[in-house]
């Protein structure tokens, strides 16, 4: 069967093929009703738009440029299946870029990026949704953004968001009410600062229960399994060890069960752990993990959203927007073996 082309199109919506043309490339100059009939034919003759073609037409690429840190090992495939559901529809393709948040080339390679690839619009995950130089230079050429899970200066441009803090405070919670009062935590990455707000709640957490934080029950992490690893042998190894460990992430939680089941611990009988994400690894261990349910897709639907509304002719109004976190226990914890004392 033969690709349908444009004529095809307009043929079945009974319109001309500049009203087509118009739909396809989101001008708003066409009626609601004749939009919707066109949108329909598209829909039912699969028909998808040269990309050179349009390309000419409107002097743009329709590319999209994700760019991206050192994220746990699932959240970059989430955020860019986000993505992809999102701009693909409407004609976009997308360009991932890894970058390095304290290469001083960053800003460089994404000049090069935007120039080579001729990107019309970025998205910007952590922690670079945090580096004001690059989001400078994208701004100074008119490369319109989106930022996901900033941290600083978050008004100055449209961004999408969850509530670490808050997330984080409430799983630390529910172990402080199933007994627990040494409880360690596992830090994330340092150029993180979306996942330093998972510290902040474990901290506000301490403090609400009348707790002491104390620094011995720390171990600084980088999102990684390994870390996970090493930060249990350390906590574990202490004279009065935790009886509870809140890795920032589920990567190093998956760590910490498998250093603690190899120092011959039972979880969650002597030990509770719990982490962050609810990455796939959360449901692949025994026994399955305590975690917050981060709504990466979303996040990365809704800022693709935005993006392309920047893209499309005329006034956009990019709003913030909260995508809420949701607590899911499994059965890595329970109460602590030992009355605290």
């Amino acid at each position: 069967m033969s690709k349908a082309i444009i004529d095809d199109v307009a043929a079945r919506a009974g319109v001309s093929i500049k009203t087509v043309s118009r739909v396809v490339n989101r001008e708003q100059n066409v009626r609601p009703q004749t939009r919707e009939k066109v949108e329909a034919a598209i829909a039912e003759l699969n028909y998808r738009p040269r990309h050179s073609a349009r390309s000419l037409a409107a002097n743009r690429s329709f590319m999209l440029g994700l760019i991206y840190g050192k994220p746990g090992a699932h959240y970059v495939l989430d955020i860019q299946e986000g993505v992809l559901e999102i701009c693909r529809p409407h004609g976009y393709e997308l360009v991932i870029h890894p970058g390095e948040f304290r290469d001083g080339d960053l800003v460089n390679e994404i000049s090069e990026l935007i120039l080579d690839r001729r990107i019309d619009g970025v998205l910007l995950s952590p922690p670079i949704s945090d580096h004001m130089e690059a989001i400078g230079l994208l701004n100074e050429a008119g490369i319109p953004l989106v930022r996901i899970a900033p941290t600083i200066d978050k008004d100055a441009y449209p961004f999408v968001e969850t509530n670490d803090l808050e997330a984080s405070f409430e799983l630390a919670s529910v172990l402080i009410g199933l007994g627990h009062r040494r409880i360690g935590f596992i830090t994330g990455h340092p150029d993180h600062r979306a996942v330093g707000q998972r510290f902040e709640g474990y901290r506000k957490a301490l403090k609400a229960h009348d707790i002491t934080f104390l620094g011995e029950l720390v171990a600084l992490g980088d999102n990684l399994f390994h870390a996970g690893e090493e930060g249990a042998r350390q906590l574990l190894s202490l004279g009065n060890p935790p009886t509870a460990i809140f890795a920032a992430n589920d990567e190093m939680a998956g760590g910490v069960i498998k250093a603690s089941l190899a120092m011959g611990l039972r979880i969650p009988q002597q030990l509770s752990v719990v982490g962050f994400d609810d990455a796939p690894i959360s449901r692949q261990v025994w026994p399955s993990l305590s975690t917050i349910q981060q709504p990466i897709r979303d996040m990365a639907k809704t800022a693709t959203s935005i993006l392309l509304d920047q893209l499309r002719p005329g006034p956009s109004d990019p709003h913030p927007s909260m995508h809420p976190a949701r607590l899911i226990l499994r059965e890595s914890i329970a109460k602590p073996a030992k009355p605290a004392a």
